[in-house]
Formats: C-alpha cells, sequence, structure tokens
C-alpha cells in the first residue's frame, strides 16, 4: 500500500486536463449566454417586446432597450382581411433615443406588396418598396435626439393573389448611419 501512495504522489493529475475542462465549461457558459433571447431582431422578437409595450401608456413610447432608434410598437396583427377588400395599413411611430443625432439612411420592405412612407415634421421624405424591385433611393434624414416620427405601412393581400392567401409575415426595416436596424413587422390571415 505504501508503493501506490507513493506513486500517486509523484503522479498529480494531469494539468493538461484540468485547463482542458476549465475552457469547456467556460465556452459552454459564453453559448447560453450567446443563446439566450435578446439579441434577436426576428418577428419573434418583436412580438415579444410588442407585448412588454402593450403596457405603455397610450400616447407615449416605450422606453428604449438600448439607445438609438425605437419604435412605440414594433408589431401589428392586422388579423383576418379580406383579399377583395383591398389594401390595409398601419402606422408605426419610431423615435431616435440616442444622446446624438442619427441619420436614417435606408427604408425598405420584405415584400412587393408592402410599402412604406416616412413622414417626418408632417412632410411626406418618401415612400419605400422592396429592395431589388426598381429604384432604392436613400433616405438620408437626420434625427435630432427625442425627435419622431412615423411610417405609414400599407400591405396589398391581392399583390400575390390566390397563391398569397392564408397567413402572411412581412418586415420593414430603417436602417441608420449608426449601422442599426429597426425592423417594424406585421402578420395577417389573408381570406378570399
Amino acid at each position: 500500500m505504501r508503493t501506490n501512495t507513493a506513486i500517486a504522489a509523484r503522479h498529480p493529475p494531469h494539468k493538461g486536463f484540468l485547463v482542458g475542462a476549465l475552457l469547456l465549461a467556460l465556452t459552454l457558459i459564453i453559448a447560453i449566454v450567446a443563446a439566450r433571447p435578446g439579441g434577436d431582431t426576428g418577428t419573434s422578437a418583436n412580438q415579444a417586446r410588442a407585448v412588454d409595450r402593450a403596457t405603455t401608456a397610450p400616447g407615449t413610447i416605450a422606453a428604449p432597450a438600448a439607445a438609438g432608434l425605437t419604435a412605440r410598437q414594433d408589431f401589428f396583427d392586422f388579423g383576418t382581411i379580406s383579399m377583395a377588400a383591398g389594401k390595409v395599413s398601419h402606422r408605426f411611430w419610431f423615435r431616435n433615443d440616442a444622446a446624438a443625432p442619427l441619420l436614417v439612411k435606408r427604408i425598405y420592405t420584405s415584400c412587393m406588396c408592402t410599402t412604406a412612407t416616412l413622414v417626418k415634421a408632417m412632410r411626406i421624405v418618401g415612400t419605400y418598396g422592396m429592395a431589388g424591385h426598381g429604384p432604392m433611393p436613400d433616405v438620408n434624414e437626420s434625427f435630432a435626439p427625442g425627435e419622431a416620427a412615423y411610417v405609414d405601412v400599407v400591405f396589398d393581400p391581392a399583390a400575390h393573389g390566390p397563391a398569397g392567401l392564408g397567413h402572411t409575415e412581412r418586415v420593414v426595416s430603417i436602417e441608420t448611419d449608426a449601422r442599426q436596424r429597426l425592423q417594424l413587422a406585421f402578420v395577417a390571415n389573408v381570406r378570399p
């Protein structure tokens, strides 16, 4: 028995194995933290934020999660709409919650069936559509800290004909010079 104890004392656990195990644990922790919800800007994240903003008093804009462009409401559900009844629209308000001015560089939609008209200070800045379907003019509109505007989003449920029936999801993206993209999403259930 003395011999085995002496051998164990001379050969401590392998340091490389301990370092590897530590690095593996650290990598797993980082992966778990990175996978947590909150960094996603997709529609499901917009829906979750819309629920949070539903408790905001009417006429106010919810507190921003981070400085930059923030929307009062970034998700809207049209519910069931009729293709035969024609176009539907919704107004999305947003503002610059950054401490410095921001420049809105581009606005575009996820489908040709959707347009977005930017209105700032009661002035129509422009109407924008899907990238790749006609000219995409730059917006280049500056927003001072606290300055608000809105986009009137128009969805044409008949644009795709019968192939457009059923559940529909679309997004309007607003990009700034700070490399921020504010996404405003809506859904509709299109019926004939």
